[in-house]
């Protein structure tokens, strides 16, 4: 016997255009249940649109099976966390935080109650008296998850709540974010830009280019295994190679020729190959690289960030980058077959 869940977010074919533009999102099907693209691309709109700010031009918008579509904002009882966290300046912690249940008139003993419970979630049970002004930006990001929380919305979303934060704070507050989704088992849609953030924090990424669904799947599923040579740039870096093909297990680049997984293409057809920085070898001179796929290596940039380097390095009459952790000179490098992904020509 089989259990079919409903969906906690779910959008079908939904589109909408801001009037006198063609900016928008098109016929955008999702579902969220409990437990990323360019700036422009849509990202915030499907936000808006969940959230209800805006009503969509076509589509139906359900949350927990319920068509949302015509409800106003407040009807729809979801949490949101702006970018810039939109705390009240007059009010203290507590404050914030009980502001949903106030309005929503809640009991006063209630409220704080449940607004000390949140603080408590969010690890600022000592800081309820202050005013958002003495908080640190980590410390009001955490208070705009309290707020968003503690009326126990259907849907939390979140509209880059990280960007306004330091590089130290955005990555401890990355992981905040995950313990308390995990600990209130709500479905949460996090719009961002930032590719470290959306593989770290997903369990699912929906990649947007220009107002359309490009990718969906896993953080693994997309880095991995990009649909085209747009994911496979946009989602971490990327050496990506025009090729031409000489036989099943061959092809030509600029860097020189390859051997390849067998790839089924026709002899002389054009193609695109994707091999991530991370999984070229380097070797030195006293330490050289054997085996297929080997080429000389030229150095033209070496940026150091302490456990590794980035390099840019010249091959044949192509260019790649590269991410070791090798201290050596480098003077040769090796494409190890199974890194080499097959794409789309352009």
């Amino acid at each position: 016997m089989s259990s079919v869940t409903t969906p906690a977010v779910a959008l079908e074919h939904v589109s909408y255009r801001y009037p006198g533009t063609q900016a928008g999102v098109t016929d955008i099907t999702l579902e969220i249940s409990p437990g990323v693209g360019p700036s422009g691309c849509g990202k915030t709109t499907l936000l808006r649109l969940i959230a209800g700010f805006i009503k969509p031009d076509a589509g139906a918008i359900r949350l927990n099976g319920e068509d949302v579509s015509a409800l106003p904002t407040r009807s729809r009882e979801c949490g949101v966390v702006f970018q810039a966290y939109a705390l009240f300046p007059h009010m203290r912690v507590r404050e914030n935080v009980a502001y949903p249940l106030r309005v929503r008139e809640v009991a006063a003993d209630e409220r704080r109650r449940r607004a000390a419970d949140m603080l408590e979630l969010v690890g600022l049970t000592g800081l309820s008296d202050r005013l958002p002004a003495q908080l640190s930006g980590g410390q009001q990001q955490r208070v705009a998850l309290a707020r968003a929380l503690v009326f126990g919305p259907r849907a939390l979303l979140l509209d880059e709540p990280l960007s306004a934060l330091d590089a130290a704070t955005r990555a401890a507050m990355r992981d905040e974010i995950r313990r308390i989704q995990r600990a209130q088992n709500i479905a949460t849609l996090l719009i961002t830009h930032d590719q470290d953030e959306a593989l770290s924090l997903a369990d699912r990424i929906v990649l947007l280019n220009e107002g359309r669904f490009v990718q969906s799947g896993s953080p693994h599923e997309i880095y991995d295994r990009p649909a085209d040579a747009f994911v496979a740039g946009f989602v971490g870096r990327a050496n990506l190679l025009d090729a031409r093909v000489i036989d099943a297990q061959t092809i030509d680049t600029l860097i020189g020729r390859l051997t390849t997984p067998p790839h089924g293409r026709a002899a002389g057809s054009a193609l695109r190959v994707l091999v991530r920085p991370e999984r070229i070898e380097v070797a030195s001179a006293a330490n050289g690289a054997t085996g297929e796929n080997v080429f000389a290596a030229k150095v033209l940039r070496d940026r150091f960030f302490g456990a590794t380097r980035q390099l840019e390095i010249a091959a044949g009459n192509g260019r790649l980058e590269i991410e070791t952790a090798m201290r050596d000179d480098v003077t040769q490098l090796r494409v190890p077959r199974e890194a080499i992904q097959f794409l789309n020509a352009r």
